[in-house]
């Protein structure tokens, strides 16, 4: 069930949402939450509800052995088998294609059978509640959270909808309290449905639109693709990633917020930076301090000199890329990354700091684009193929698919909206004026309710219209 569809917005939300404004128990509260959230994972994965249950089931063991065992001999076996346990689940369903196809080429090679395995269904969101469900067990046996007795809590934690299949990623201790007792104020609904709606229209009224040129230039032959067609692919690509993904946050933000819990943010602006270490203090950034917390630091971070640092680097974002997906090409987007990363450490960095703003936006925005190539790409050749026709090694101007073809005014207007979340202006007048729509004169607070209203009036009228609509995170 997508937050973007007629039965969420039109049916599920509101039922769910009055039914909980008129409990008063949070114990209460609490089963029909949960009670909603099997029943919205249902809707999209049916039987494989069981495997959350499933997973569900098993941290709360494990959260409880982990606990019982902590400061004891024991503890790290309890803390080791709850790791193995969920990374081994996550292995079983999204890596074992991947696995067992490059095997495949190596047995090949040897001139040995190949091995036999059936495509795997690939749970949706089962890499997000997965890292949430590591955080509860990796906490509590650091002591940065209270473990959960009650299961139906745990439960809860792991399912909530509007953050199950998507992020952002929430830890056990960032919403303990509110698990336990909440008390959503009219305010804090009103404040949640706005913020829902806006992340509606980025992704509606702008990444869906985006998305539509951005598909027809990816489908075109690298044989007939223009240098200039292909940049303004994947500047669509760029802004249409950024737009889904940073609405579907502000909707999941904006939910919890409805219904009395505080979830962190996830985007800040990550297309203003000016190096690639600002970008990942400012995109996805649960996911981001989730790598930095329970990989880098323990690797050693930058503590072990500079050649460790770039090696650690390079090891959690190789291991980011595949989180994202079991394929080469998300490899090759985490290492360009990471070696970005790495290299920012050395001299080329402090360069870089020294250099004119422009000239540190222009490569934070060089280097994230040909990375998007290898995102969203089918192939390892196709993606080397675009970067070619991107460097002028595709067709000649004027070739089959002009810009006309795939531009209209909807798409330019989308576009040319979508464009100011790179300026770096655009931010710094959204941050000044914060405090007066915090509290904003009545003239002020009747437009921004219009502009809400018309936000959600396009929407209702784009998604009657049946254009295209899928979360791009959703098969990660």
């Amino acid at each position: 069930m997508l937050f973007s569809s007629t039965v969420f917005l039109f049916a599920f939300l509101p039922i769910v949402l009055a039914v909980h404004l008129s409990l008063r128990d949070v114990r209460l509260r609490n089963a029909l939450l949960l009670a909603a959230s099997l029943v919205f994972y249902a809707w999209g994965e049916a039987v494989y509800v069981l495997l959350l249950v499933f997973s569900i089931a098993a941290n709360y063991l494990f959260g409880l052995w982990v606990e019982h065992s902590r400061g004891q001999r024991g503890d790290r076996i309890a803390l080791s088998v709850a790791i193995a346990a969920n990374l081994l689940l996550l292995a079983a369903f999204k890596y074992a294609n991947f696995v067992v196809d490059n095997l495949d080429l190596l047995l090949t090679a040897l001139d040995l059978a190949p091995i036999q395995l059936a495509p795997v269904h690939l749970p949706i969101g089962i890499s997000f509640f997965t890292f949430q469900s590591l955080t509860y067990v990796v906490d509590i046996h650091r002591r940065d959270a209270s473990v959960q007795r009650n299961p139906f809590r745990v439960a809860l934690y792991i399912s909530f909808f509007p953050q199950l299949i998507a992020g952002p990623i929430v830890r056990y201790r960032q919403i303990a309290e509110q698990l336990s007792a909440r008390n959503p104020r009219i305010e804090d609904v009103a404040d949640g449905l706005r913020r829902f709606v806006v992340g509606l229209g980025k992704k509606v009224l702008i990444a869906n639109t985006l998305a539509v040129p951005a598909d027809a230039i990816f489908a075109i032959p690298i044989a007939e693709l223009e240098p200039g067609v292909a940049w303004f692919g994947i500047v669509c690509f760029s802004l249409q990633i950024y737009f889904d993904f940073a609405g579907y946050s502000d909707m999941a933000i904006g939910l919890g917020r409805c219904f009395g819990f505080d979830f962190p943010e996830n985007f800040d602006w990550p297309y203003t930076s000016r190096s690639l270490r600002e970008f990942w203090r400012r995109w996805h950034m649960t996911l981001s301090t989730f790598f930095r917390d329970y990989l880098y630091i323990p690797l050693g971070g930058n503590r072990l000199g500079p050649t460790r640092t770039a090696a650690n680097l390079l090891l959690v974002f190789l291991l980011c890329g595949l989180w994202h997906g079991a394929a080469w090409i998300f490899v090759i987007w985490g290492l360009v990354h990471g070696f970005f990363l790495a290299l920012e450490r050395t001299r080329v960095g402090r360069e870089l700091e020294r250099a004119p703003a422009l000239v540190q936006h222009l490569y934070v925005w060089l280097v994230v684009m040909i990375a998007w190539v290898f995102f969203r790409a089918d192939t390892l050749a196709h993606a080397l193929g675009y970067l070619a026709a991107m460097t002028g090694r595709g067709a000649e101007p004027g070739g089959a698919w002009p810009f006309v073809v795939v531009v209209d005014p909807l798409i330019a207007s989308a576009l040319a909206g979508a464009a100011l979340s790179a300026l770096p202006w655009t931010r710094h007048l959204v941050e000044r004026s914060a405090r007066l729509f915090e509290a904003p004169p009545l003239p002020l607070d009747v437009a921004r309710l219009l502009a809400l209203g018309l936000i959600g009036l396009l929407c209702a009228m784009s998604l009657a219209a049946g254009t295209h609509n899928p979360f791009i995170y959703f098969r990660f």
